[in-house]
């Protein structure tokens, strides 16, 4: 909602926020259904500037449902219009463009296996992988505030539930930790983990009542 509020000198700071947290799984959806890379790029990124010109973030209320939703809605529209339009008006020479680091979008697409998702599919499965994956970073920064980088990088093989990583024993031992000491600290590193999945998801969504059902939503997408 700041990013939409037009003449606010934090609008821009919000946008570029905005952008950088959420142009991937745009992208994905784009680049599934357009076969060329370079007008998927310019699509993704012209869509982007239209939700500041058009002032379209104004309209992303809480109260209308999920954020996630409203974005991927007003590419949709935004994909027919610039289709339909394909033919008597050629894209470029706006004045303002966003950077998007566009060359790691297709890298990541490359690492897709599943081609058979629909691209609504892949958008909801890449949204559901950047909120994860914001959650993490924000969770290491947490640590690394606290002078703790290392316990996050030890113990962060706990946040998938799997023991794939070193035993307690030898995480204990280097972080001069009792062994029960470091399942503690493993426990409350999901935790954590947990309360900030909520909370980015809460800013997602109509209200408190909805984080539940929009993780289960997201998390079903890995499932297929």
């Amino acid at each position: 909602m700041r990013a939409g509020k037009r003449g606010d000198s934090q609008a821009e700071e919000a946008l570029a926020s905005l952008c950088e947290q959420y142009w991937f799984p745009l992208y994905a959806f784009v680049r599934r259904r357009v076969v060329d890379v370079t007008e998927a790029q310019d699509l993704t990124q012209e869509f982007f500037v239209r939700l500041l010109e058009k002032n379209v973030l104004d309209n992303a209320a809480p109260e209308r449902g999920r954020f996630r939703s409203f974005l991927l809605a007003s590419l949709k529209n935004f994909l027919t219009n610039e289709w339909d339009r394909a033919n008597t008006q050629k894209r470029g020479g706006r004045s303002k463009r966003l950077t998007l680091d566009l060359a790691s979008g297709e890298s990541r697409m490359s690492l897709e296996p599943a081609h058979e998702l629909t691209p609504e599919h892949l958008f909801e499965r890449q949204w559901a992988m950047t909120l994860l994956e914001l959650v993490v970073a924000r969770l290491e920064a947490e640590f690394a505030a606290a002078g703790k980088p290392r316990h996050f990088e030890l113990l962060k093989d706990a946040l998938t539930g799997e023991r794939g990583g070193l035993p307690y024993t030898e995480i204990a031992a280097e972080l001069g930790l009792s062994e029960e000491a470091a399942r503690q600290a493993a426990h409350r590193l999901r935790q954590r983990y947990r309360d900030l999945l909520r909370a980015e998801v809460a800013q997602t969504v109509a209200g408190p009542d909805d984080v539940e059902d929009e993780i289960r939503r997201l998390f079903e997408t890995f499932a297929t």
